[in-house]
């Protein structure tokens, strides 16, 4: 799993974003990304179902990798969920996603997950 550089990654594309746009988006805005902490991971949790694992919370997204079925991963900001776009997976509808992977990291159906 690659949690280790993932706060410098990401603290370095706000940045980039910064001098681009010259705003900083607030917590709490449309335009603000929930955090993808990988340092309090939940580790050890497996697919219940193959999934992709997607750049954005939503089912359009690209697809980064898989999440193969009992594979274990881990899920990123203590096993937090964020709502995304609505999607049917794993017989279940919701809109709520977690950050993580096995392989590679990125968005993952929550209904998919299991801890």
């Amino acid at each position: 799993m690659k949690f280790k550089s993932l706060g410098i990654a990401a603290t370095s594309i706000a940045l980039f974003a910064t001098a681009l746009t010259g705003t900083v988006a607030a917590a709490g805005t449309a335009a603000a990304a929930p955090p993808k902490d990988c340092s309090k991971a939940i580790v050890n949790v497996k697919a219940k179902e193959t999934v992709k694992v997607r750049t954005s919370p939503k089912t359009s997204a690209t697809a980064l990798g898989i999440w193969g079925k009992g594979k274990r991963g881990g899920i990123c900001n203590d096993g937090k969920a964020y709502k995304g776009g609505s999607y049917t997976a794993c017989g279940k509808k919701s809109n709520m996603w977690y950050y993580g992977g096995d392989k590679v990291n990125g968005w993952v159906p929550k209904t998919c997950i299991n801890w």
